[in-house]
């Protein structure tokens, strides 16, 4: 390790990453990386988790090649510096905003989807012009001995590696100082991080989670209900079985709509899995105990309206529905990350507003409603990392929208540029000439200067010329 960390930091000051030529055919390199080796792709996500190929696309690789291809279209344009305006006491100068490369950047991924959060940023990284390290969860080995495999014959590896292995490796990585560290994972492990990060002052960039909930009114409108509830269902268990950072977390909904929002989604619940065989499994024994000991207190257990079937040794835990568990149970106090569905009932749907505000900041809110004052208040009085209208998850696949979390739910925004600018530093280039030379700026101090300096400061170019001129105003 010690070597390789050596090679990449050494290859990052020969000042190769810093060309336009040298990121994109690093673009285009990982582009044909995901068209040559899609079934592979495949075969280590069905591997891991049990994804459908359908959905290791829609949610993987299809997703990258689209942000793939929307750096490459927009990579010249980023790299420009910004003209900024500079004020006429500065005269004559000019300024600009120059982005640069931050320099050796760590990425650790998460095994949900191992492949999408391993090369997400990795596209930001190689946009902003960084060299990088890849340490994938080795909770999805197939991924991340796909990942060692594919990176270094497509990539430069000498400026892009993937270094595998388990916590240990994770340590030692840490031990290093870094230019930048990105995290996506368990707020416990990215305390670790920081911690790690702290002793040299590294930035850091967490992608934790969170409770993300998602309020339903009772949409009078038959066809807008059955289409909230596909998305809902999309949202919960089309994802990765639940097992996702942005998927619906907890449902609150009036009291008098519970029991129809209930049985429609177990009607399409049904019609989605008649066999349950597309779901994805729970990615080891861990985690499915955990989810299992999440509902085996009688008082939660006694809440399940639908499903709570399970199978240890195949990992399957079917879609389960179960209403108005206690609210101080763990099932409610932490994020559930797996098929497990909560519905909360509420007086009325604006009370949900209240709920959210005292729990910690979500990574999404999803809302279902045509009320455009609810709207409005759910923007204006509740804080999250993204806030989604009549859908789910979708907010994940626009480039133009940041994505990241607030508060608890983490820190720093990617995606499209948001990923260019979080991987770059905006340096201030300044350029001034040696043709004017403001005598006020400098002692010996009198009392002509101090009104002098005001004018200048307060933007009042007309008393500041009178004064030059000797005049008074």
């Amino acid at each position: 390790m010690e070597g390789e960390l050596k090679e990449v930091r050494e290859a990052y000051e020969s000042g190769k990453t810093r060309s336009l030529s040298w990121r994109l055919s690093q673009l285009k390199a990982l582009l044909r990386l995901l068209y040559d080796k899609e079934d592979d792709i495949f075969k280590a996500l069905e591997q891991d988790l049990g994804k459908h190929r359908a959905e290791a696309y829609r949610d993987e690789v299809g997703l990258l090649i689209k942000s793939v291809n929307y750096a490459i279209g927009n990579l010249r344009k980023w790299m420009t510096p910004n003209k900024v305006s500079v004020p006429l006491v500065a005269f004559p100068s000019r300024a600009d905003i120059v982005p640069e490369p931050l320099g050796v950047v760590l990425i650790f991924s998460s095994w949900n989807f191992p492949i999408g959060l391993s090369l997400e940023p990795l596209i930001g990284a190689i946009s902003a012009g960084n060299a990088i390290i890849i340490k994938p969860s080795e909770l999805a080995p197939e991924s991340a001995e796909f990942l060692a495999r594919s990176v270094s014959k497509y990539l430069d590896d000498k400026l892009v590696k993937v270094i595998t292995g388990g916590p240990d490796a994770g340590q030692k990585l840490l031990d290093h100082k870094w230019d930048k560290i990105f995290f996506t994972g368990s707020p416990r492990v990215g305390r670790i991080v920081m911690a790690a990060a702290a002793k040299h002052l590294t930035p850091v960039s967490l992608e934790l989670g969170g409770k993300c909930p998602a309020i339903i009114d009772s949409l009078t409108n038959a066809r807008d209900r059955k289409i909230a509830v596909r998305r809902i269902i999309g949202g919960k268990w089309v994802a990765c079985s639940g097992q996702a950072c942005i998927g619906v977390d907890y449902i609150l909904v009036e009291e008098k709509f519970a029991p129809i929002l209930i049985d429609m989604l177990k009607a399409t619940i049904e019609k989605f899995y008649p066999a349950f065989d597309t779901l994805s499994k729970i990615i080891n024994k861990h985690h499915f105990q955990r989810l299992a000991s999440l509902i085996k207190d009688p008082s939660v257990a006694d809440t399940i309206v639908h499903g709570g079937s399970m199978d240890s040794d195949k990992l399957f835990i079917e879609p389960t529905i179960l209403l108005d568990p206690p609210l101080d149970a763990e099932i409610m106090t932490e994020e559930i990350f797996g098929p497990l569905l909560p519905v909360i009932t509420v007086k009325k749907i604006e009370d949900s507003i209240d709920f959210i505000r005292t729990r910690p900041k979500p990574l999404a809110i999803y809302a279902f409603t045509q009320d455009e004052k609810l709207k409005n208040r759910l923007v204006s009085e509740t804080s999250s990392g993204s806030l989604t209208f009549n859908d789910t998850m979708l907010q994940f696949a626009i480039d133009t929208l940041p994505f990241g979390g607030v508060g608890a739910s983490g820190f720093g925004q990617y995606h499209g540029k948001f990923s260019f600018d979080m991987f770059s530093h905006k340096k201030s280039v300044m350029r001034r000439s040696f043709l004017l030379e403001y005598s006020f700026r400098y002692p010996p101090w009198d009392g002509w200067k101090l009104p002098f300096m005001r004018s200048v400061f307060h933007f009042d170019y007309v008393s500041l010329l009178l004064r030059l001129l000797g005049l008074k105003r």
